[in-house]
């Protein structure tokens, strides 16, 4: 309930300021001189700058959020030998893959997990959980790590996020196609945009929102077999292999993840049925069994 009367908030504030940062741009509104038809290309415009804007500002500040969210700690200077080696671990994997030094955590959770996260792949950041740290050996976290900074080098942060712009930019598009039809030609509204238009936009908005997030999913799915990949390469492919064996032995541990970070951890628990189009990870077996099928 929370989250929905978060996006009617944000939706009639968007529209607010974007009436407003149209006028400054110069592009006009989404009706045309006589307020009674679309002005499309005003309205195309419109919606690639917000749909595109919201995506980008979340890229930008995914690492501040990732932070703050898991409570990570960032290790500035190693104070056991267990984090010496995280850091030279992940210094290391780094450098064969040609990216930045990222920053380097641990977040407390008991769940095993781990996360790679931010807009610049030279200033990323890469954590994992205390629970992996007990569990795992170091062999099975070395290819966990390798599978994070393949996240990396691979920008799929970034590509993730133009993606997610894209389809914000569709969503509001066609929900205002949508509700400019029913305030006309239902509602028999003659000028301007009535509260039909505004009632119509926002439930049409919702519900091709959750549609259209399952592009996201699938993108995240897909490269979540690469980031596999270069765990193998940069780890090591039995202990990539270890690793995910050893995560469905611990399915049964809450996942501790902020939903907002799961795309980025190296599990998201197992779904079933239409809910697996609503996943951000495919399921083990199946990154097992390309793991296994993986030609040198």
């Amino acid at each position: 309930m929370k989250r929905i009367a978060l996006f009617l908030a944000t939706n009639f504030a968007i529209l607010i300021v974007a009436s407003i940062t149209m006028s400054l741009l110069g592009v006009g509104g989404i009706l045309d001189e006589t307020g009674t038809n679309l002005n499309l290309q005003g309205l195309l415009v419109f919606c690639l700058i917000f749909g595109m804007g919201i995506s980008l500002v979340s890229l930008l500040m995914s690492k501040m959020i990732a932070k703050w969210s898991t409570k990570v700690k960032i290790i500035k200077e190693p104070s056991s030998e267990r984090e010496r080696w995280l850091v030279q671990t992940i210094e290391s994997q780094a450098r064969e893959a040609g990216i930045g030094m990222p920053d380097v955590g641990i977040f407390p959770a008991q769940q095993a997990n781990a996360f790679a996260t931010g807009a610049n792949r030279n200033k990323a950041l890469v954590a994992v959980s205390e629970g992996m740290m007990q569990r795992f050996d170091r062999e099975e976290i070395k290819a966990v790590l390798g599978h994070e900074v393949g996240h990396v080098a691979n920008g799929d942060m970034v590509t993730l996020a133009l993606i997610q712009g894209v389809v914000n930019a569709f969503v509001m598009f066609l929900a205002r196609i949508v509700g400019f039809a029913v305030d006309r030609l239902v509602l028999k509204n003659e000028e301007g945009l009535g509260i039909g238009y505004f009632i119509t936009t926002i439930v049409t908005e919702i519900l091709l929102a959750f549609l259209a997030s399952t592009i996201v999913f699938w993108f995240s799915r897909r490269r979540e077999f690469v980031a596999d990949e270069a765990g193998a390469r940069l780890g090591s492919r039995q202990g990539m292999i270890a690793a995910l064996q050893r995560l469905q032995k611990e399915s049964n541990v809450p996942n501790q993840m902020p939903e907002s970070m799961q795309a980025f951890g190296i599990t998201s628990g197992k779904k079933k049925g239409l809910k697996a189009l609503f996943t951000t990870h495919p399921p083990l077996e199946k990154r097992i069994a390309a793991l296994q099928n993986m030609t040198d």
